[in-house]
């Protein structure tokens, strides 16, 4: 998702900011609040700025 989106942005001459980085710091556990929650909400964040940059 990233990269397409990276492309499709380049091609349309325009700056996205940095996608955010993956976790490194994951148990495995399951946890309640874990490290992944936080990163799929800021992927989505992300996602959902670019689409709206990529529309204008």
């Amino acid at each position: 998702m990233f990269q397409t989106l990276q492309s499709r942005a380049q091609a349309a001459g325009i700056a996205l900011r940095n996608p955010p980085p993956e976790p490194t710091t994951c148990c495995g556990r399951g946890c309640n609040g874990c490290v992944w929650e936080g990163f799929l909400n800021a992927a989505e964040y992300w996602r959902q700025e670019a689409l709206l940059r990529l529309e204008a």
